[in-house]
């Protein structure tokens, strides 16, 4: 399946299993179906089931976390995550809140899919990838799926958790594909995969920057380097120990995320290992993200704003002194072009 269709399926599964869950938000029943994660739903279940819904975000979610406390398990899409600026409120004071401040009697059970990431030309208020402003409230989980396998899997536990989740995508992974059972499964909750073992530096990457890290990866070995892919999918709650153990093994680290670098899950994972592995390192940790500017809309800006394989090649270069190979890294081929 491809990303997108593991999603589809997720949904599918979790709709034939309870009545209770419904899918609604700006778009889903589009003919394009939110990267085709929605189609065929309003045909099966219906509009009362799957519905579009106004450009309120701050309201919409409101009504899903007030069907949430009623007994319901919405799954609620947000194409363009920058949106939910509007919705943090919503979020992070009541859904993120309600089970702590009803000592346990009440519960959330709410999905947020939120779709971030580049390659549209959409510029400073449709690019920006929002993740460490979830991980900074508790109460909410945080799931960034990277392959196939993961987003059906976590999607399925996300809908079935009594607390909200929110699930962050990225656009140029809906195309990507993997092998995923058809069957229901779920992928637990605090899991850290590696995705590639190596032994000479660590390399911690969060969705599609672990796409860029592989690239990197397949090229440094041509040169001789061996890199261990480390991929936190679970962002809250975190697995520190994969993170922690890799580290251990490479003695250098070097973390590539989607977001800013200030206050970002870069940070967070760099203060983890530095003060529960400082004895490991080798050299100093390094970290890589969007440049501390908004996100630009020109192809030659976008270039220079967002980390990619070959700047990732020259930072592990760098952190093992040796020369940077001068080859060209492949590119990847992707349905989603945007306006370029």
């Amino acid at each position: 399946m491809t990303y997108g269709q593991a999603l589809n399926s997720a949904l599918t599964v979790a709709m034939e299993k309870d009545p209770s869950v419904f899918v609604m938000g700006i778009g889903v029943d589009d003919h394009k179906a939110i990267f085709a994660s929605t189609r065929g739903l309003v045909e099966k279940f219906g509009r009362e089931r799957v519905f579009d819904t106004p450009i309120a975000e701050g309201a919409m979610t409101g009504v899903a976390i007030g069907a949430a406390l009623a007994g319901m398990k919405p799954v609620h899409i947000h194409i363009r995550a920058d949106f939910l600026y509007l919705a943090m409120d919503q979020l992070l004071n009541l859904a993120a809140k309600w089970n702590y401040m009803f000592g346990g009697q009440m519960s959330v059970p709410m999905v947020v899919r939120a779709v971030v990431g580049r390659s549209w030309g959409q510029g400073a208020q449709h690019s920006q990838s929002l993740q460490s402003f979830f991980m900074h409230v508790p109460g909410i989980k945080v799931v960034m799926p990277t392959t196939p396998y993961d987003a059906k899997g976590l999607l399925l536990s996300s809908i079935f958790d009594p607390n909200p989740v929110v699930m962050i995508e990225h656009r140029l992974l809906y195309d990507i594909t993997g092998e995923v059972p058809e069957e229901y499964y779920e992928f637990p909750f605090a899991k850290t995969v590696v995705r590639k073992e190596g032994n000479d530096l660590t390399l911690v990457a969060n969705s599609y920057m672990v796409v860029e890290c592989l690239k990197a990866a397949e090229y440094l070995e041509e040169q001789g380097i061996s890199v261990e892919i480390v991929d936190p999918v679970s962002l809250v709650p975190l697995d520190e120990e994969t993170i922690l153990n890799s580290v251990r093994k490479t003695g250098k680290l070097l973390i590539a995320d989607m977001g800013w670098t200030t206050c970002g899950v870069s940070a967070e994972i760099a203060a983890l290992v530095a003060e529960k592995a400082f004895d490991a390192l080798k050299s100093p940790i390094r970290r890589m993200g969007n440049e501390h500017v908004p996100c630009p809309v020109s192809k030659p800006l976008e270039k220079a704003f967002y980390p990619d394989a070959k700047k990732i090649v020259t930072a592990v270069c760098e952190m093992l002194e040796c020369d940077v190979p001068q080859g060209e890294i492949p590119v990847l081929a992707t349905k989603f072009k945007g306006p370029f």
